[in-house]
């Protein structure tokens, strides 16, 4: 019965499964979907480029930043199934209700419902969800559930272009969120579990005898407390790279389909290169899970934030389709790495014992950076009627992100000596 028991597939690799699908329809098809229904926004109700960006900044200023600290102490208090199940709640009503908007301001209100969702049942309690079932393989673990994410980016550019084009733009944002009900909230009651002393487990499913030499890193775990972590450098160093590059991704992901739009591409075009920015994405997410695990996870993320930050530069040059090949597959690997290396480097600095509340301090941060940087190149391109500028400010952003993050492993390798 004990060698049945120890054959059984571990319980916390299904808890990447339920990972894998609330990014892939929260994060994935939101966050990298949403851009899609930009052009009919522009179209049918006359929205700026500033403004289809403004309403997710706008709602991560007003609930994002107030409400994020928040989910993350309720998630190290209430474990994250309560908190992802409420999240999915609001997303799905968000976009149903889009469904009918006719006006700005219903836009704007809509996008603040939906950011709460996407805060409470997003990257923060999914990181913290993973990261408590797994200690020895949480960068695979963490590489297969963003998988997830990179999934939903490739699959939400094709399924939204055939939906528009099918059912036009209000019945597609009302099918997908009734997706994002019909998935997720069965996958949270049924499946999700916060921790795995919930089903009486240990972290990796090592058996009893075993777990007694993993409390030495769990005691290490909780060493790390809020305050103490806020008063290093390495904590800012991580928020501000995060934030600069991030940033930069967002401006990216948000206006790429317009850019290309601009420079002559056909929708489908320019969506076939957003897609293969996104496949690139998964290659990422999963190879660098394996690499995150053997080496130091800082100078990891480093090394990809100055490729994130030298591939934006090639956006100089729209109208070789070779260049624009090139930026999406480097760009596009080290954005799949960039956001799964955040929490692993966070957990390498700090341990897992505060995650949550830390992970929600720095998402608050870089959300700034995620939705402020595309509101600000919407900006630039309506004065100037160019993305230039915005596209070097971006690249200069990533190349200093990678410099504080470069900050973080030197900190580390000094400590350790």
């Amino acid at each position: 019965m004990a060698d049945d028991a120890s054959k059984r597939i571990f319980y916390g690799w299904w808890i990447v499964v339920a990972a894998f699908l609330n990014l892939f329809f929260v994060v994935g098809i939101i966050f990298y979907g949403f851009p899609l229904f930009y052009p009919s926004f522009v179209e049918s109700l006359s929205f700026t480029r500033a403004e289809v960006t403004q309403g997710f900044f706008l709602g991560f200023l007003l609930v994002g930043l107030p409400l994020g600290f928040l989910a993350g102490a309720l998630i190290d208090r209430l474990g994250a199934r309560f908190v992802i199940l409420s999240g999915v709640g609001l997303v799905a009503a968000s976009l149903l209700l889009m469904g009918s908007m006719t006006k700005f301001w219903q836009y704007e209100l809509l996008c603040i419902m939906e950011v709460l969702g996407y805060v409470l049942a997003g990257p923060i309690a999914n990181q913290v969800l993973v990261a408590r079932w797994f200690r020895e393989r949480r960068g695979q673990a963490m590489g297969y559930a963003y998988l997830g994410l990179g999934l939903g980016g490739v699959v939400s550019p094709l399924l939204v272009n055939f939906l528009t084009r099918s059912i036009g733009w209000r019945h597609a944002l009302e099918l997908v969120g009734a997706l994002v009900a019909v998935v997720l909230l069965p996958v949270g009651i049924w499946v999700t579990r916060s921790a795995p002393e919930e089903l009486g487990l240990h972290p990796d499913g090592v058996v009893d005898s075993d777990f007694a030499k993993e409390k030495s890193q769990t005691a290490h775990d909780s060493a790390t407390t809020v305050a103490q972590a806020v008063r290093s450098a390495s904590f800012w160093l991580i928020l501000a790279g995060s934030t600069l590059v991030i940033g930069a991704i967002g401006a990216v992901i948000q206006h790429f389909i317009l850019f290309l739009k601009d420079a002559g591409y056909s929708p489908t075009a320019a969506s076939r290169f957003f897609t293969i920015l996104l496949t690139s994405s998964l290659g990422g997410r999963v190879l660098v899970g394996y690499v995150a695990d053997r080496f130091r996870k800082s100078s990891i993320m480093a090394l990809f934030y100055l490729l994130i930050g030298a591939s934006v530069f090639l956006l100089a040059w729209p109208h070789s389709p070779a260049v624009l090949w090139t930026f999406a597959i480097v760009f596009g690997f080290s954005m799949g790495a960039d956001y799964m290396l955040i929490p692993l480097v966070t957990a390498e600095c700090f341990g897992t014992a505060s995650l949550g509340k830390l992970l929600a301090l720095i998402i608050m941060g870089y959300s700034l950076g995620q939705w402020g940087a595309p509101w600000m190149a919407g900006r630039i391109f309506d004065a100037r009627h160019s993305y230039d500028l915005a596209w070097k400010l971006m690249a200069i952003a990533g190349v200093v992100g990678a410099a504080a993050i470069y900050a973080v492993s030197a900190l580390s390798h000094r400590k350790q000596a």
